[in-house]
């Protein structure tokens, strides 16, 4: 699989970590040049204000959005996100489709791009999301009991694809930016999954699976399958 992070470094914020941002920049910049003004030990200034900058760097970390350029065929999938693929199976879908897909599930880990990218283009024809409970993402209930949003986009190509942002055990926030009739392309941002997390995509049964268990495919940039003509 083609594991190049096109156009990856230029790093950019996510526009949902920004309060985030300016809290964490404030609490390190009170840190920085606040402890001149305590009559603290020299180490404990200086320990608490290692801690500060880890804690900036580390929300940096989880909310950068890095630069991606999609060049896909218009009957590809894309990786939603990125992340590890951990399951490819077929399984019952039985919201939508109510049958049996190839299911191709990615774990993200909080150490991930937690952005989440349309897999095809085409139009939105279903979105919805359900409020449920945050077990471990790779959890075999926590596609249907916990939180999480379902959403089908019909390309001319793909025909519907299936895609479900799962929370996990400590993400506790899901943005869906999908709306149903719009029209959307592959590798345009969908939403947003804050800390561990998975996404599962159901595909047609024929699809041409282009990857396996333990690949590391990079959201918006390499295909996880291929729909024949």
């Amino acid at each position: 699989m083609n594991n190049s992070y096109a156009s990856t470094l230029t790093l950019r914020m996510h526009r949902e970590g920004k309060t985030i941002l300016l809290v964490a920049t404030a609490l390190l910049l009170g840190a920085l040049f606040g402890m001149d003004y305590l009559e603290w030990p020299r180490a404990v200034s200086m320990g608490l204000q290692l801690v500060f900058l880890g804690l900036y760097l580390a929300v940096v970390q989880f909310f950068r959005n890095p630069v991606r350029t999609t060049v896909a065929q218009a009957n590809e999938i894309i990786a939603p996100c990125d992340g590890e693929v951990v399951v490819i199976q077929e399984a019952i879908e039985d919201e939508y489709f109510k049958e049996k897909r190839i299911q191709v599930s990615i774990f993200m880990s909080p150490l991930n791009v937690h952005v989440n990218r349309y897999p095809n283009e085409g139009t939105v024809r279903y979105a919805k999301y359900h409020p449920g409970k945050f077990l471990v993402a790779w959890h075999p209930k926590s596609s249907t009991l916990n939180e999480r949003t379902t959403v089908v986009v019909d390309g001319p190509k793909t025909g519907p694809v299936l895609y479900r942002q799962i929370a996990g055990a400590v993400a506790r926030r899901i943005k869906m930016y999908a709306k149903e009739g719009q029209p959307v392309r592959a590798g345009q941002e969908c939403g947003f999954i804050q800390f561990g997390s998975r996404m599962d995509l159901f595909l047609p049964l024929n699809a041409e699976i282009c990857v396996k268990i333990g690949d590391r495919p990079a959201g918006g940039v390499d295909c996880i399958a291929r729909i024949p003509s």
